[in-house]
């Protein structure tokens, strides 16, 4: 098996997982092109994975369509996806091949995102970040935590495959929230060096996110007080903790 991720516009990813024939899985292709030429060079599409409704994860789907008519495609249930497709929710399994993919709902970013696990590999959209989380264009801080516990619960060695290249940008926060975190100053070094190289800083794993990404420490005592005394009074739980810390991202400036 062969994990890929795409390039698309200025910092998505479509990520690609090929099998031995080449047969590939593909996760929000919000662009077309870079899967065509994947194909040029041997990649065979044996269905889509969508997460959300937005244009640049599902942007591309009707011209793969035009060349592959019969490709599979799962989705949420949202209207937003006008798109012809087998529509999935929390709990269903998507059986690609030899690919099985258990559904997560994950509401926060958009009401109807979800997740797909399978095989030690989340291909969780624009839910959890690497060292950070999607923005809460329509779900509730609560909905986005409980969201991210319950990706933060599963196995460490899971690879976490998200839609964007923000690891740089999220650790600029991240260094601001926790800058005594070793784990977290090894991680930005490592990000660095691959990003100097011209390398994708993903996927990185379920135990990274938890020891460096703020949005997955809302319970640790030093996140809890620099979110404290950055907001100027207490914390009164992990949702106002949660609340707090992405408003203060929402606002950050490096």
């Amino acid at each position: 098996m062969h994990l890929e991720p795409l390039p698309a516009f200025d910092d998505n990813y479509i990520w690609t997982w090929r099998d031995h024939a080449s047969h590939a899985v593909i996760v929000d292709p919000g662009q077309a092109a870079p899967v065509l030429a994947a194909a040029a060079d041997g990649l065979r599409p044996a269905a889509v994975l969508l997460t959300h409704h937005h244009h640049d994860h599902v942007g591309g789907v009707a011209e793969l369509r035009s060349r592959w008519p019969g490709l599979p495609v799962f989705a949420p249930v949202d209207e937003r996806i006008d798109i012809a497709c087998d529509r999935v929710g929390d709990g269903d399994h998507v059986r690609i091949g030899d690919w099985v993919f258990e559904t997560m709902a994950v509401p926060g970013h958009t009401v109807s995102h979800v997740a797909f696990h399978g095989h030690g590999h989340l291909f969780s959209g624009d839910t959890l970040f690497s060292l950070g989380c999607g923005r809460l264009f329509e779900g509730s801080p609560a909905q986005m935590l409980a969201s991210l516990d319950r990706l933060a619960a599963l196995p460490g060695d899971t690879l976490v495959c998200c839609g964007h290249e923000y690891t740089l940008s999220n650790a600029a926060f991240a260094r601001v929230v926790e800058p005594a975190n070793p784990a977290l100053l090894r991680r930005i070094e490592e990000v660095q060096t691959m990003r100097d190289a011209g390398r994708p800083s993903l996927p990185s794993t379920i135990a990274q996110e938890r020891g460096t990404n703020p949005f997955l420490r809302v319970d640790i005592a030093d996140v809890q007080a620099a979110i404290a005394t950055h907001a100027g009074h207490p914390v009164a739980d992990r949702v106002q903790a949660f609340t707090l810390l992405r408003q203060w991202k929402d606002g950050f400036r490096a």
